[in-house]
């Protein structure tokens, strides 16, 4: 029987050996990824690759149907003498 319990225990010390190396190997790798000061990345020295640039293609200005378009110019507009809203509008109804 004595022999049962010597053995649970070196079990035991093992596991719990394994398991406080594992908690202290993820405890490194959190400090590392969340504490750990970034990189600053200085985009005026940077060069940008050529597929991230933005092309901006300007003759859709020149399509007809877009030179077929009017201004809309009737605006809303308040006649004068007429009240508009409340004198003071935080006060309840």
């Amino acid at each position: 029987m004595a022999i049962t319990f010597v053995e649970q225990r070196k079990k035991q010390k093992y596991l719990f050996s394994i398991l406080a190396g594992l908690l202290l190997l993820i405890f490194f790798v959190f400090c590392r990824e969340f504490f750990a000061k970034p990189k600053p990345i200085d985009l005026l020295t940077e060069e940008v690759p050529e597929q991230e640039k933005i092309k901006i293609n300007f003759e859709i200005f020149q399509s007809p149907w877009l030179q077929e378009l009017e201004p809309f110019e009737e605006s809303v507009s308040v006649q004068q003498g007429e009240e508009v809203g409340r004198e003071n509008p935080f006060l309840p109804y």
